[in-house]
């Protein structure tokens, strides 16, 4: 089969990555109901590796609200489509999704979104490249018809003749997506393009330093034929976005970012919220050190602590190793590897939510707990152009002695959206014991990781905990969220998944079982 031609970037986007600068910075612009809007007022995004204005980005008023209201109440409450109306948009999404994937797998244009993202969330090339990949598949496996499987339902027979119970996924209606700066291309299209698979009408809000990739998104949504009533765009503060979820015309809102935002929105929304927020995300290195294994272990612990300048919700916060490991040399050689680092690769960058005195402050009242030692790092990085409002500090460790957590747990469990880790090691039973305590008595159970190859041990922790994305064994992890298995957290009923079949059935449908009963009479044979 020919395929259409993968039209050029410079056809769909009217910017640039590599031209944003002072002089031609981007204006972007809201969308409602078909057309691009300005606003009365627009704030100034930075560049963050410069300091440098950039980006035009509009500045949404509570006043400048209304028309995103009557767009949403337009949508019916049974959604734009759904398995007994309008059953033709799901083949249409389906062949939406081919031509963004299309799009992405071109190398145009997975070139203009891995720069893009790199442009406004500073990060290695592969780390960006690797969005615009997961993206890129996931779209390939909502193409076809695997959009109509997802609202596929089931039956169950009756008490007699004519009479079956029928289930199924229904949409919320109007609803929205608020997404992080942290994943600005993933998070934002994955969870924006389950939402208008399930038949809602979503507004989506990207944070404000990288709203630019969401725009990017939604144009390239349009280009690839999204019927243009289908979605909503606002640039605007939080604040202001806490006004439309609120507004009783949004059904559902999903949110993906700060613990302290989420618990704000599950009550304004009065429960109508999921969430995917922060984690203090652990790993546990059990006790069977393999020597051969020391680098493959040591490169992937400073990967999940450090990649994306720790900027991962799923970064590895607390890192418990075993003696046995600490003799072979884990702990050195991981200093040694994070040591590589450097701003000029951006494989260590900006930090954007937190300042270096939030920083270091942070780490002054770590090491006053007792036994506490700078592990490596501490300082800030130097010979750069960051501005003083985002962060600027080098791969760092704290150790904290295991016994010495407990009594201080809140603080030595506080996420640092950083490049800081905890490190702690452990040896007995009792230890372990101590250790799966401290890690139950967060709040938030994001990912983990449990690096050991006996299946004893691996069951052990595994059994005793409840994160929602644990990897396990001697290649553990805890950062991935591909689009091949389910990635969200576990221990709250609030809680949102991402990427496969059942996160999206599960966060942006609803069941709705329908009793028909036909059949007048009852027949013997």
């Amino acid at each position: 089969m020919n395929r259409v031609r993968t039209p050029k970037p410079d056809a769909i986007f009217p910017w640039q990555p590599d031209e944003l600068s002072g002089a031609r910075p981007a204006r972007l612009m809201n969308f409602v109901d078909g057309k691009w809007l300005e606003t009365k007022k627009y704030r100034k995004v930075v560049d963050p590796l410069s300091g440098e204005p950039f980006i035009e980005m509009p500045d949404t008023s509570e006043k400048e609200l209304a028309p995103f209201i009557q767009s949403l109440a337009r949508c019916p409450r049974y959604g734009l489509h759904n398995p007994i109306m309008n059953v033709e948009r799901y083949l249409m999404y389906g062949q939406i999704s081919e031509k963004l994937a299309d799009f992405l797998r071109s190398g145009e244009g997975e070139n203009y979104f891995t720069r893009l993202i790199q442009r406004v969330m500073p990060k290695d090339t592969q780390q960006c490249r690797n969005e615009v990949t997961v993206t890129a598949t996931f779209l390939e496996n909502f193409s076809g018809d695997q959009v109509r499987f997802l609202a596929k339902g089931q039956t169950t027979p009756g008490n007699h003749l004519g009479q079956e119970a029928i289930d199924y996924r229904w949409p919320h209606g109007p609803v929205a997506v608020v997404t992080p700066f942290n994943f600005p291309m993933e998070i934002m299209a994955l969870q924006t393009m389950g939402a208008l698979y399930m038949g809602n009408k979503p507004v989506l809000k990207q944070a404000t330093i990288t709203s630019i990739v969401a725009e990017a998104f939604v144009r390239l949504l349009l280009h690839c034929g999204m019927p243009a009533q289908d979605l909503l765009l606002i640039h605007c503060s939080g604040q202001v976005m806490e006004k439309l979820v609120a507004d009783p015309v949004t059904q559902f809102t999903q949110f993906t970012g700060s613990t302290s935002v989420a618990e704000r929105l599950l009550e304004l929304t009065k429960g109508k919220c999921r969430i995917e927020d922060a984690g203090f995300d652990w790993k546990i290195v059990g006790p069977n050190a393999i020597p051969s294994m020391i680098e493959l272990v040591a490169a992937q612990c400073d990967m999940d602590a450090y990649a994306a300048s720790g900027q991962k919700c799923s970064a590895q916060s607390l890192l418990a190793v075993h003696e046995n490991w600490v003799k072979l040399g884990l702990l050195a050689r991981i200093a040694e590897l994070a040591a590589k680092r450097s701003i000029r690769d951006l494989t260590i960058g900006p930090v954007l939510t937190w300042t270096n005195e939030m920083i270091e402050e942070h780490i002054d009242k770590l090491l006053r707990i007792k036994g506490a030692k700078m592990q490596f790092g501490g300082k800030r990085l130097k010979r750069h152009s960051i501005p003083s409002c985002y962060g600027s500090f080098e791969p760092t460790a704290v150790f904290i002695p295991l016994k010495s957590i407990p009594p201080h747990v809140d603080l030595a469990t506080t996420e640092l959206f950083g490049p800081l880790q905890v490190i702690t090691t452990w040896e007995t039973k009792d230890d372990l014991k101590l250790l799966l305590n401290i890690c139950n008595s967060m709040e938030h159970h994001l990912t983990a990781g449990v690096v050991d190859n006996d299946p004893d041990f691996l069951n052990n922790v595994l059994g005793q905990t409840v994160n929602g994305t644990t990897y396990a064994g001697i290649r553990a992890r805890t950062t991935g969220a591909p689009q091949w298995h389910f990635f969200g957290p576990c221990g709250h009923p609030a809680a949102a998944g991402i990427g496969t079949i059942e996160a999206i059935k599960n966060v942006w449908s609803l069941n709705r079982t329908i009793i028909k009963d036909t059949n007048a009479l009852s027949w013997n044979a």
